[in-house]
């Protein structure tokens, strides 16, 4: 009731209020859902729009629900970006009751080859969402918005250009410095568990065995059954850590910790995971390219 009363608030809205708001102060009025969609965005559209991200350091977007406070960011948007495939399920209504000639909702993982990602059952696309732990598929989603800002606003295509050259250079550079980091660790040690299964496409990018707790969604709670399961595989591997997630709560994990020591295991919590959500704002964790360094250092100096 809560969802139809936002939609209905919402298409009010936008028959009330101005839909082209770059008229008022130059700069484009972008939305954005995942912190990770804000720092790619705030790095293409650099001081010539003007940003705002529904989502904060530490939320979950499985669970996000839009407030009251989010219908005027989204009516006052020019574009709104988001990542697509069912990440942020239960916003995928609003976006599709927003679309139209002036407000373009756009959804980053509909550009991505659908041969190249991973299946899942669980979400409704048949897929799984956490595609920005593939450097590459970020690259594209960097060259979709700068095709967007330019198409918007055509008169600063040159400096969105410019900026997407830059930030490209350093994906590129964040891939090399990945690379030779995770190649300082053996193989056989390279088994992450984690508290749900948000990094498949960085496992299948650089050769982890990944296992969540939880499954692909947080929204699924971890059972006994699947506690004692999982406790059982890291005392067989001999798994040296495991690692708690920003936007996910402790518990889980140190449940899994006591299981695996109950059955004769030491396993260390090896340090907090960015998955869903980046850091702090300030914080080298707070951008996209410093989670992605600081995950890999965290990772690998656990597993050694």
């Amino acid at each position: 009731m809560k969802k139809n009363l936002l939609l209905i608030v919402i298409t009010i809205l936008l028959f009330n209020c101005k839909n082209n708001t770059k008229q008022e102060n130059g700069k484009l009025n972008i939305v954005t859902t995942t912190t990770m969609i804000t720092d790619l965005v705030k790095n293409i559209g650099g001081d010539l729009v003007n940003v705002q991200g529904l989502m904060g350091s530490g939320v979950d977007p499985h669970l996000y629900k839009a407030s009251e406070g989010d219908v005027t960011k989204l009516v006052n948007a020019d574009i709104i970006f988001y990542n697509g495939l069912h990440l942020e399920g239960k916003l995928v209504e609003v976006f599709e009751k927003m679309g139209s000639k002036t407000k373009t909702p756009i959804a980053l993982g509909a550009i991505l080859d659908k041969s190249q990602l991973i299946g899942s059952d669980y979400f409704a696309s048949n897929y799984d969402p956490h595609v920005w732990f593939n450097i590459d598929f970020f690259k594209q989603f960097a060259k979709k918005v700068t095709v967007v800002l330019s198409e918007k606003d055509p008169e600063n295509a040159v400096y969105f250009i410019k900026n997407e050259t830059q930030f490209l250079r350093k994906l590129d550079e964040l891939q090399a410095k990945v690379k030779t980091n995770i190649a300082t660790l053996p193989k056989e040690k390279r088994i992450l568990v984690t508290a749900h299964d948000a990094f498949n496409y960085f496992g299948k990018n650089y050769g982890f065995n990944v296992v969540g707790l939880q499954g692909l969604s947080t929204a699924t709670e971890a059972g006994v059954q699947d506690v004692q399961k999982l406790a059982a595989f890291i005392k067989e591997n001999k798994v040296k850590a495991i690692f708690v997630e920003s936007s996910v709560p402790k518990r889980t994990i140190e449940a899994l910790q006591a299981a695996v020591k109950s059955k004769g295991h030491d396993v260390i919590i090896g340090g907090t995971l960015f998955s869903d959500a980046l850091g702090n704002a300030g914080t080298i964790e707070g951008s996209y390219i410093g989670m992605f360094e600081d995950n890999v250092n965290t990772i690998v100096n656990a597993l050694k």
